[in-house]
């Protein structure tokens, strides 16, 4: 059985994590509905995974799990990383969680 090719649904999540604003975050979830396909959120999270090399680059640490926890930060440089970079954007995070999440929360348009 043929690997199935995820390129362009990979590409379309890099698009739509790129629209995320410099101080905000978006869930999976989001993402999955943002470019149609709203049931999936785990393979969302995959393409997350696997972001890192993307050019452009595709801030991945603003994307988070539906109740603001940072569940990708094992696939950063070091686990503190994606706190990190949130906490340089001025996101506060305690316990691997989003601190007042949903006024942090982007909320896609189209």
């Amino acid at each position: 059985m043929a690997k199935k090719d995820n390129t362009g649904f990979f590409e379309k999540v890099y698009d739509a994590a790129r629209e995320i604003p410099y101080g905000k975050v978006s869930t999976y979830g989001a993402i999955a509905a943002k470019i149609g396909s709203p049931k999936a959120a785990r393979m969302v999270g995959w393409a997350m995974n696997g972001s890192h090399a993307a050019f452009p680059p595709v801030p991945a640490h603003r994307v988070v799990n539906r109740n603001g926890l940072l569940t990708g930060k094992n696939h950063f440089e070091y686990p503190e990383k994606m706190e990190e970079l949130l906490e340089e954007e001025g996101i506060m995070v305690r316990n691997n969680k989003i601190i007042d999440f949903k006024e942090v929360l982007y909320v896609f348009n189209d």
